[in-house]
């Protein structure tokens, strides 16, 4: 293998690995409030066509990824009204959420379908972005480094800052929070909002970055594996950023076997890969005599009544 196609599988994996990264962020920062929301998929959706239709409708690329993460912000707040206001069982109303999401996006996506759109430049000049070696590192769009730095910031944030510590108080005990004077829903409302836009933001990076044209259902079951990622880090932002680029290596050994033509398995085996590996992650976690520290917030999934 060439030097320059082992720089070209590299940079593969970590645009694959971005968005389910950014997908990830933002559910593990709504689960440490105590929040599940299985709608990941859906509002990735949501964003990945208000996204592609703000671009294509104004030629402007980053108002595209703006609008992204308004939507998907805008979805998860319906979630919010749902869960946390109304009372609603979350798992329902995350899968809800799914549902609504797909048959909005193919509505609103059936007149842009097969249509295309430029994508962001790279943030560095050309002469790191476009050099033969350098590139492997400065050779990528904003959002790429956005991921890897709002992963920084996360783990900073819930490890080191009083307000993230708040944050995983109402998801371990969100009774005691109330307990003390701290907003409950308040709290997993703005987390929630920041999941949605992210999940948003995710889904904008299919329809805008790595595949720039719109087709149906873009995404492709990617808001799951990034739901199962969360499980996989243990509610770590570090361990989720490692397993991203993991399972953006499994995407892209299927891309390219599939261009080599690698006769040994046939495409609909390759294509099933990623899924198939977020099956085993999942199940040798499961299997660890360890699996009753895997950090879950103690209050993830239940309903919380100020008055109860």
């Amino acid at each position: 293998m060439s030097l320059e196609i082992a720089i070209s599988i590299v940079m593969t994996l970590v645009i694959a690995a971005t968005p389910i990264l950014l997908a990830g962020l933002g559910e593990l920062v709504a689960e440490k409030s105590g929040v599940l929301n299985l709608g990941v998929e859906g509002m990735m959706l949501v964003g990945a066509v208000a996204g592609f239709i703000t671009a294509s409708l104004t030629g402007f690329t980053p108002a595209g990824y703006a609008v992204a993460a308004l939507a998907g912000l805008c979805a998860s707040l319906l979630f919010g009204v749902l869960a946390l206001t109304i009372g609603a069982n979350q798992v329902a109303t995350g899968l809800a959420l799914t549902i609504f999401g797909t048959g909005l996006s193919s509505l609103a996506g059936a007149g842009f379908v097969g249509t295309t759109i430029t994508r962001l430049p790279a943030l560095f000049p050309q002469g790191l972005a476009g050099h033969p070696i350098f590139r492997i590192v400065f050779g990528y769009d904003v959002i790429v480094y956005l991921s890897v730095a709002l992963t920084l910031a996360a783990a900073w944030f819930l490890n080191h800052t009083r307000p993230g510590l708040i944050l995983r108080c109402v998801g371990e005990s969100d009774a005691s929070a109330h307990a003390i004077g701290y907003p409950v829903t308040v709290i997993r409302y703005l987390a929630v909002a920041f999941g949605g836009a992210l999940a948003g933001l995710a889904g904008a990076y299919y329809s805008l970055a790595v595949t720039p044209m719109w087709a149906d259902r873009i995404t492709a079951g990617r808001g799951w594996i990034a739901l199962a990622l969360v499980v996989f880090s243990s509610w770590r932002p570090w361990r989720l950023l490692l397993g991203a680029y993991i399972f953006g290596a499994v995407m892209t050994l299927e891309l390219y076997s599939k261009a080599a033509g690698f006769a040994l398995l046939p495409p609909e085996m390759l294509a099933m890969l990623p899924y198939l590996a977020t099956v085993v992650a999942l199940a040798v976690i499961a299997m660890r005599p360890s699996r009753g520290r895997l950090d879950a917030p103690r209050c993830l999934g239940k309903t919380f009544r100020a008055g109860a």
